[in-house]
Order: C-alpha cells, then structure tokens, then sequence
C-alpha cells in the first residue's frame, strides 16, 4: 500500500509542477490590414514592421539596415493607415514605400 500511496503522491506532484504548453500562432502578413496592424489585433505593429522590412529588403539582397530610415518609414506606414484602414499592410508598403524609393 505504501508504494502506491509512493507513486500517487508523485503524480500528483509532476500534475502540479507541470506548465502549461501554449500553442504556437501563425500569422498571415499578406492578410493584415492597416486597422489591425495600428490596433495591435494581430501583433505588435513594430514586430510586424521588423518582419516586414526584413522580408523586402531580403527580396532586394540588401543586408544593410538603416534605423532612420526604418524609423521613418514606420511612421510613413503609420499615417497613410490611419486613412486607410481596409487597406492591406503589404500592399501600403509596396505603393507607399518601396515605389516611393525607386
């Protein structure tokens, strides 16, 4: 009976010690609008900017990484999607910014 009483007692000690797991979330960039990407709905806009950057500058195999610029283009991004909040984020990028530098 001990051995059981033994065993039971750990059990019962992994359940409590044991941390839940939380499911990994996958997000859709092309599928963002500027509503949801000011409002923080999907993410923090600034991760999502980050990824965004990463993702045309590695389109244009351009390493480099300009944080004035970056910092500008944020808030150029920022007030084109305040007036246009159904517009996808992928899309004000490539008409806003990366037009704009060509």
């Amino acid at each position: 009976m001990k051995v059981f009483g033994i065993v039971g007692l750990v059990m019962a000690g992994s359940m409590i010690l044991a941390q839940p797991v939380q499911a990994q979330t996958t997000i859709d960039i092309s599928k963002i609008t500027c509503e949801q990407w000011l409002s923080f709905k999907v993410a923090d806009p600034n991760f999502i900017a980050l990824w965004l950057s990463g993702y045309y500058n590695g389109k244009r195999d351009n390493t480099i990484v300009e944080v004035q610029a970056f910092k500008d283009n944020i808030e150029t991004l920022k007030t084109f999607c305040i007036g246009n909040p159904n517009t996808l984020v992928m899309k004000a990028v490539e008409t806003r910014l990366i037009k704009k530098k060509d």
